[in-house]
């Protein structure tokens, strides 16, 4: 299908990383590219860092085979329309989404992703969400034989290689400000080290186990929060300060302040993280045919 008239749609963010929300349960849309970059244009379409359509597992061939763990699948594009693994923002306004359409209610939620499923938990009268976000993959500085940078202006400065199910570059700066205006996306070298693209978080800290970032967004520039990023740089900051729960046997909580609000990050003795935050319904409404043609 490639153009339909009267398609709902929703608006929502998560600490100001915000969507566009598609209920498609059966799969029915076809959200080629340059659609999802008209509905995400904040001139001339809806506006967002991205947008979230709602597929049932069964209905979708990239999300069939964890049907029998989640009934619904998170199908997320960035604002350019190129498809990305997971969005941590992203799951918890799915997960408000759910919630309030009543395909969910508070308590535990399965939510399938390319990134695999990810277990939510909607705490009740509408309090924050957090999300599951499966174990870090950390590569220090040095950790691939070869130095690793990320270069803003004439500022060049070590990263950590962090992977949540999507790529990540911590970098550890004095000031915010020397990433720049964040227009395009800052250089990377090698270009080798993320072949795929990679979102980059510029960290400080703010105190003890309390960080604060920016961040680039790959397909979207730079966003007002991102979640996964938030959780890469918790982990990264973690291992900067000798912290390792999976070796120390404690699981360690940092805050992580973003541009749109703050999230609490959490990595359990497991290695498993998980990200708890707000996510908000804005608005509701309907879809110009000519918008999705």
């Amino acid at each position: 299908m490639t153009s339909t008239a009267g398609v709902p749609f929703l608006k929502g963010h998560g600490t100001e990383n915000d969507f566009v929300i598609i209920p498609d349960p059966d799969g029915l849309l076809d959200l080629s590219p340059g659609t999802v970059a008209r509905l995400c244009d904040r001139r001339a379409g809806i506006g967002g860092d991205g947008v979230l359509r709602v597929v049932r597992s069964a209905a979708h061939p990239e999300a069939k085979h964890m049907a029998a763990e989640a009934e619904w699948f998170m199908d997320y594009r960035n604002s350019d329309g190129s498809v990305a693994e997971m969005c941590g923002n992203g799951a918890r306004v799915f997960a408000r989404y759910l919630e309030r359409a009543g395909l969910a209610g508070p308590g535990d939620l399965a939510i399938a992703t390319r990134a695999g499923v990810r277990q939510a938990h909607i705490a009740k009268d509408g309090g924050d969400i957090t999300i599951a976000m499966g174990a870090a993959r950390v590569t220090e500085p040095d950790g691939t034989g070869g130095e690793i940078t990320v270069s803003v202006a004439e500022h060049t400065w070590p990263v950590r290689k962090v992977d949540m199910g999507n790529p990540h570059a911590v970098a550890f700066v004095s000031d915010l400000a020397d990433a720049g205006r964040l227009l395009d996306a800052p250089e990377v070298r090698p270009a080798t080290a993320y072949p795929e693209g990679v979102n980059v978080e510029f960290v400080v800290s703010r105190g003890p186990r309390h960080v604060a970032l920016r961040v680039h967004e790959r397909g979207a520039g730079e966003t007002r929060s991102c979640g996964t990023g938030a959780c890469a740089v918790m982990v990264a900051a973690a291992r900067r300060d000798g912290t390792d729960p999976r070796r120390d046997g404690t699981a360690v909580t940092y805050t992580v302040d973003v541009p749109g609000g703050r999230l609490e990050i959490t990595e359990r003795a497991d290695g498993e993280i998980e990200m708890t935050g707000p996510a908000e319904i804005v608005a509701e409404g309907s879809i110009e045919p000519t918008l999705l043609s």
